[in-house]
């Protein structure tokens, strides 16, 4: 029996309408400055940025799922961050076998960004290339724009599946669980949703670098509108 990582990021249960909207970056004001930038821009073009976005009902339903096939229980180890990143040393640290992946993106890598350093967007890639773990699973998003086909030299070298959640029939034994929010790709209007979302798992979870997003762009004066647009 393997020891999985189980990491979800939260966009696995966002769709928006215009992927240009989003972020391909992840820092402290993509994550929060950012979305206050481009709801202004779009409001003076009569247009409102939380129309473009859904919440996927999946989410009321996705832990039943995730029980009825991963073995946890109340000693199991949840980390919570903003970044997911941190699925790199969380696989490290528990001597992971296997990651399940439930997200929006592969998180591969892209691009030859193998060669630069372990961030959001390459962190299972350097996890199968340093042999960390043996194989990755992928489940995406139903909204993802990616598909397997695009991460064909991945394909080649590594043990990688790709599934939707009705393939996962075996019992799978979960080490860890890392639940990501990924603030510069996920609108801060669905932060309550979000813990929601994380205290509908039932367990304890710990935080680690995710810091609280206040979003209350009708109490900005105008100076703080023109500061945001000229970010």
């Amino acid at each position: 029996m393997g020891n999985s990582l189980l990491s979800i990021d939260w966009d696995y249960f966002i769709s928006t309408e215009n992927q240009e909207i989003i972020s391909n970056l992840e820092n402290e004001r993509t994550i929060v400055d950012e979305w206050y930038k481009k709801y202004f821009q779009l409001k003076l073009q009569g247009k409102n940025i939380q129309n473009s976005f859904r919440l996927s009902s999946e989410v009321d339903s996705f832990w039943n799922r995730i029980k009825q096939i991963f073995i946890f229980n109340k000693n199991t180890k949840v980390y919570v961050s903003d970044s997911h990143v941190l699925s790199y040393d969380i696989a490290k640290k528990f001597q992971c076998t296997d990651v399940y992946l439930f997200d929006a993106h592969s998180d591969l890598g892209y691009g030859g960004s193998l060669s630069l350093d372990v961030n959001c967007a390459n962190w299972l890639g350097f996890l199968l290339k340093e042999q960390v773990v043996k194989s990755a699973n992928i489940i995406y998003s139903p909204f993802t724009k990616e598909k397997p086909e695009f991460f064909k030299h991945y394909n080649r070298v590594f043990d990688i599946k790709y599934l939707e959640i009705q393939d996962l029939h075996n019992k799978v034994n979960t080490a860890v669980i890392h639940i990501c929010r990924s603030g510069a790709w996920t609108p801060p209007w669905y932060d309550q949703n979000f813990v929601k979302f994380l205290n509908a798992l039932g367990l304890e979870y710990q935080f680690i670098n995710c810091p609280v997003r206040r979003w209350k762009p009708n109490n900005l004066n105008f100076a703080d509108q023109i500061q945001y647009l000229l970010a």
